[in-house]
């Protein structure tokens, strides 16, 4: 049997699938955003961890360099006014200067040291009575036969704060590009997906086969463009399989209705001769029961594929609670005899539009007669409504022996005994209300645990 009921089924089974050894799922995005992140995170870590080392050899090499220039400066002065400006040529003073701040200084001097010296390492200064530690390039010159020292340096409390400084830069920078490739990397990621979600949404839509969007997802992911062809592909053969089936059930239906209506008339003529035996009597009665569910079950099976097959009409608007009432009021009779206390709780009315009177009639009526022929000698079966603001919760409750696991996941389907000790019935009721359910967008949910009763709820939508 094909149509609305059928494809609900087929995503009902789908949401319960769960691979094996996985409890938990995750989405290919947020796998994808959680990747980003973390290797982010990894990149990030191995960077802090060479960051000081870095900073410090860049610095450092930066420092040099400076020392280098300023050494270079020096030297072209002395040549162009020569050494008398810093040194006497009588004297044995030495020249010495450093800024405000003892950050830097340059000393000159006179040397008798016959090496050449031209190195930078880090050493002492005592200037003004107090010892710094500078970073000092050391370079001997000659003029005039008389070797010079110059010593340039640079403190390396500056060169620190210089570091902290650039640390503190490269923080905040390696901060704003993580934060920004993360976004980035997240929008990249929900626009290559977007695809994905068109086809997801496709597949969520689907009631029936045949209503089926076959239009073409625009992406230019091979991969998307494969994926979306072929369940295409797909749908088109379910929906000619489906089709194909419900002919076959709705022309099979017909075509033993009416032989089985001839054979109930014949057996309903021969009881009623005067002449017949206990016996045969017996047997004739038996063969009608049969009779009388056999026609049942067709009845039901035709009524399913017209459903589907959207045969009815829904053009009807009526208030829910009146048609309740006269549900309830046919079935009290009933659970008085059985000992069951059925009551209502209806404080607010609601319209259903657009939709088949009779079906929802039969809807309700066989999940509230259910529930009292399920709920034991002195049970209560409560009928409750409530209106919300996505339509009207009605739910259906029973103090009867509940449902199993197994059960509740067969519940629906065609040929399935809520109770499977039962005789009575042809196990097609349930699947028939869901069938008009889903014909009329009714959300339908179930829950139960053994021993504790049964609530069946049905959301009728607020812009129906």
């Amino acid at each position: 049997m094909a149509g609305n009921s059928e494809g609900r089924r087929v995503q009902d089974k789908l949401r319960r699938i769960k691979p094996p050894g996985q409890g938990t799922m995750m989405q290919l995005r947020t796998k994808l955003s959680l990747f980003n992140l973390l290797s982010k995170v990894v990149f990030a870590g191995m960077f802090l961890i060479l960051m000081p080392y870095i900073i410090q050899g860049i610095n450092l090499r930066q420092v040099d360099n400076n020392l280098i220039q300023k050494r270079e400066q020096v030297i072209a002065q002395i040549s162009d006014i020569g050494i008398e400006p810093f040194i006497q040529s009588d004297s044995s003073d030495a020249f010495g200067s450093y800024n405000i701040l003892k950050e830097e200084f340059i000393s000159l001097e006179r040397i008798d040291n016959v090496e050449d010296l031209n190195y930078i390492d880090v050493a002492p200064r005592l200037i003004e009575g107090e010892e710094i530690e500078y970073r000092v390039l050391n370079y001997s010159f000659v003029i005039n036969d008389q070797k010079y020292l110059l010593e340039i340096g640079k403190s390396l409390e500056s060169i620190r704060y210089t570091e902290k400084n650039t640390r503190r830069v490269m923080w905040v920078f390696l901060i704003f590009i993580i934060i920004l490739t993360f976004i980035t990397d997240l929008e990249y990621t929900n626009l290559l997906l977007k695809p994905l979600e068109k086809i997801k949404n496709k597949l969520k839509r689907i009631s029936d086969p045949s209503h089926f969007d076959n239009s073409r997802v625009k992406t230019s992911t091979y991969d998307f463009q494969r994926l979306d062809s072929a369940l295409n592909e797909l749908m088109d053969h379910i929906n000619a399989l489906f089709k194909k089936e419900k002919e076959i059930t709705v022309n099979i239906s017909h075509e033993l209705m009416t032989p089985v209506s001839v054979m109930r008339s014949k057996l309903e003529n021969i009881l009623l001769k005067k002449d017949l035996d206990p016996e045969t009597e017996v047997k004739i009665e038996e063969s009608l029961k049969i009779l009388h569910r056999l026609q049942s079950l067709i009845s039901s099976l035709l009524l399913i594929a017209r459903i589907e097959s959207h045969q009815y009409l829904r053009d009807e608007s009526f208030s829910l609670n009146d048609l309740l009432l006269e549900i309830t009021g046919e079935i009290k009779p009933v659970a008085a005899d059985a000992g069951v206390d059925l009551t209502s709780e209806l404080p607010e009315d609601f319209i259903f539009k657009s939709a088949n009177r009779s079906l929802i009639f039969s809807m309700l009526f066989n999940i509230v007669n259910n529930a009292v022929k399920n709920t034991p000698k002195g049970g209560v079966v409560k009928v409750r409504g409530i209106l919300r603001e996505n339509g009207y919760l009605l739910s259906i409750s029973d103090t009867g022996r509940g449902l199993s696991e197994v059960q509740k996941q067969s519940l629906f389907e065609r040929f399935k005994m809520r109770d499977p000790a039962s005789r009575e019935g042809t196990g097609i009721g349930l699947a028939i209300s869901k069938t008009i359910a889903d014909f009329h967008n009714i959300e339908v949910s179930v829950s139960s645990e053994s021993g504790k009763g049964t609530v069946f709820s049905f959301l009728f939508p607020a812009n129906s």
